[in-house]
């Protein structure tokens, strides 16, 4: 049989534009330039082809929590982001004992090696009180320098991403310690101000956590964070785009100024995403889900999302109305490149893992691709099934 596939007929959307009857060349694990004469043909017309999803702040998923999930559980959880278009997944932690995030940072670097999850993400516990969301306040400490050292040496090469309040005593210190690791400093769960915010960023700062939410509102006497994050072209913004944590104008307005090449679909991810309504633990704090949506029982506020990135996705192509090609960077390419890993996925070129995702034209979820194997196989595509229909049809009903 022939490892080589050739999906053909879709709109393929690549760095440079989005062909309208396009092929994509895989061959095996990679993505391929030149298509062997054995190659199998899949027809996808009708449907787009995009790169595999990259989420860089995820929780978990599938019934399993990434903070406190078995290794099992936590294959589970990367499995059903991926059963949703998520071919690549960072592993977000929540805030909790320093001790337990350096043993949960030594399995979960064990996972990054194995190529299963594309780093870990610190969400805590160097965040702001007034801002804490879904975190526990008696875990929460200023962000000494030490500290972040020590989560650091603990992922052993994984560590991706720290979210701290960068107001707090240490913050500015710590910012230049991870810029100075080559891991990302996100501003995020903070109660800055607009000053205190442009410091971090001149400190090294470079992505915003979850845009609008754990975060004072913008002001026209005192913008806040948000006025300072949005005007930095250096900064990233993370949007979870749910319907919940944002309203549209909101979302409208980080694109206007932040352009599609400095945002970042996320999901926020909690254990609930990808499995149901119900009660769950997100660390220490419990949770129910109700509609979807995710709340502490003890106060409703907000604990995380249920999203997945294919849900993301139609949204922002259908309610958003964004440019395909717009949604594709900020759900690929952009995550990708934060993570340092734009060189092996986030777009659809030759010589990059064969991860990508199928849709059809109604941007619903058909085919998931990851290194080359199919996750989710599309069925054929519109003219694939016509050429079928044509050769079972009874003679005297085909057409001549």
């Amino acid at each position: 049989m022939a490892t080589a596939k050739v999906l053909a007929g879709a709109r393929v959307v690549l760095p440079t534009g989005t062909l309208t009857d396009g092929r994509v060349i895989v061959d095996g694990t990679r993505i391929g330039g030149i298509a062997p004469a054995d190659a199998e043909i899949v027809d996808v017309s009708g449907h787009w082809v995009v790169p595999g999803f990259v989420d860089m702040h995820n929780h978990g998923g599938g019934g399993a929590s990434f903070t406190s999930g078995t290794v099992d559980e936590v294959l589970t959880g990367v499995h059903t982001h991926r059963l949703h278009g998520t071919t690549t997944v960072a592993a977000s932690l929540v805030t909790s004992d320093m001790d337990f995030l350096v043993r949960r940072a030594g399995v979960l670097s064990e996972l990054t090696e194995q190529g299963e999850i594309a780093g870990i993400h610190y969400e805590g516990p160097f965040i702001s009180p007034c801002r804490k969301g879904a975190h526990e306040e008696a875990l929460l400490r200023d962000p000494d320098p030490a500290d972040v050292r020590k989560l650091i040496d603990a992922a052993r090469g994984a560590a991706r991403m720290v979210t701290l309040a960068t107001e707090l005593p240490g913050g500015l210190d710590s910012v230049r310690l991870l810029a100075e690791h080559g891991v990302i400093a996100a501003i995020g769960h903070t109660d800055a101000t607009y000053e205190q915010t442009v410091a971090a960023i001149d400190a090294g700062a470079t992505v915003a956590t979850h845009l609008y939410n754990a975060m004072p509102g913008l002001g026209h006497r005192a913008p806040g964070p948000i006025a300072a994050l949005l005007e930095d072209e250096r900064i990233t913004v993370e949007l979870i785009n749910d319907g919940t944590h944002l309203h549209p104008a909101a979302l409208e307005l980080a694109f206007h100024h932040k352009r599609a090449g400095k945002v970042a679909f996320i999901t926020d991810a909690m254990d609930a995403a990808g499995f149901g309504d119900g009660r769950y633990l997100l660390g220490q704090l419990e949770v129910e889900v109700k509609d979807g949506v995710a709340r502490l029982v003890e106060g409703g506020s907000i604990a995380g999302s249920t999203l997945t990135l294919d849900r993301a996705f139609k949204r922002a192509a259908t309610i958003d109305r964004l440019p395909v090609e717009d949604v594709v960077r900020a759900i690929s390419a952009n995550p990708a490149r934060l993570l340092g890993l734009y060189d092996k996925v986030g777009s659809l070129e030759p010589g990059k893992d064969a991860d990508l995702v199928v849709l059809d034209e109604e941007f619903e979820l058909k085919g998931v691709m990851r290194k080359g194997e199919w996750l989710v196989e599309p069925k054929a595509g519109r003219k694939a099934e016509q050429r079928a229909e044509r050769k079972t049809a009874p003679k005297a009903d085909r057409l001549s």
